[in-house]
């Protein structure tokens, strides 16, 4: 049980410290690297799309390097540091915690019903969309989908990458839970790709292509799980997760990405609300399909409750991940 120990650990410290900012996070190093790599390849290469595409390469190449030296050093000074180490990588590519800090915040300026404009502000922190006409239901409804969608770019999907990883160990230089590690930064620094160069604009379109592309392939095992998480989530929550796998097989392709809605769609039918729908970007209203029924106006409390069914899918995830990777290295 010494792996699964490990990964319980990691999410427990997760838990106990979120990510302070103080931290230097390797993501926001993944970050840096992404930058000073645009603008090395714009400049050195014509064709956009070309230049994107060896941007992906150098970032993923230069994040398996980085992470395996650390550990390879780490390792050679003591096992047990080595696998510290690797802990405490898995512990900075999950994010639970700050997902529910911050939309919590959110919800509690809601609930003091005093200044809507300081929700505004807090969910702005979360989303991209334009928030500052929005009222209660649109502030609740922003989060919620926040919450659902990164669910899987900030807990899952790093699980999955760094438990399917761990396989790959055979006793060589890196342990388990060292594989497990770098396969977790790997999809960390994909992620990263995406969010910052994945943007259908004059600026990315050509550019993102190679990033947007790769986070797409990336996220498809883990966002479909991660969907069918959530309904047992509302089965152990006692929400109506019958609503919730309607939903999610009828609704959980109406996004322009491939995965970006199963969750949104799971979380939908068990709160028995309507996600997706019209939003404003860069002061532009944008047409989206809706997702779930409208049976009931969207309220501050589905934050609470989409945090609860994110952290107990979550939970559900990982164990039935372990479970899986157990017997598969007990064949």
């Amino acid at each position: 049980m010494y792996f699964e120990i490990m990964i319980a650990i990691a999410l427990i410290l997760d838990q106990i410290f979120g990510d302070p900012r103080w931290l230097p996070h390797p993501v926001r190093m993944i970050g840096w690297l992404c930058l000073r790599l645009e603008t090395f390849f714009r400049s050195l290469i014509w064709g956009n799309t070309f230049a994107g595409c060896c941007t992906v390469v150098s970032v993923i190449l230069i994040t398996i390097c980085s992470a395996g030296m650390l550990l390879e050093v780490a390792a050679s000074l003591s096992p047990l540091l080595g696998d510290t180490v690797a802990v405490l990588l898995l512990y900075m590519a999950v994010a639970p915690k700050d997902l529910v800090v911050h939309s919590r915040n959110v919800y509690d300026l809601l609930q003091t019903g005093d200044d809507i404009s300081a929700a505004r502000r807090a969910v702005a922190m979360i989303v991209g969309r334009d928030t500052a006409n929005l009222d209660e239901a649109g502030v609740s409804r922003a989060c919620v989908e926040t919450v659902a969608e990164n669910m899987v770019d900030g807990v899952t999907a790093p699980l999955f990458f760094g438990i399917v990883c761990s396989l790959f160990a055979t006793g060589g230089e890196f342990t388990a839970i060292g594989f497990a590690a770098m396969g977790a930064m790997v999809y960390k620094a994909v992620n990263t790709m995406d969010s910052m160069f994945g943007y259908k604009n004059d600026t990315y379109l050509e550019f993102g292509w190679a990033a947007a592309r790769l986070d797409d392939v990336a996220n498809f095992i883990p966002a479909r799980l991660s969907g069918l998480a959530v309904i047992l989530a509302a089965f152990a929550l006692g929400l109506d997760w019958r609503r919730a796998a309607r939903i999610f097989f009828r609704d959980r392709l109406r996004h322009s990405s491939p995965n970006s809605a199963h969750t949104e769609a799971a979380v939908a039918g068990a709160l028995g609300v309507q996600l997706g729908g019209d939003s404003s970007y860069f002061g532009e209203l944008v047409s989206k399909p809706t997702i779930g029924d409208a049976g009931r106006l969207i309220n501050a409390g589905d934050i609470v409750l989409t945090c609860r069914i994110m952290q107990v899918g979550a939970l559900l995830f990982t164990v039935l991940l372990l479970l899986a990777r157990r017997c598969i290295v007990g064949l």
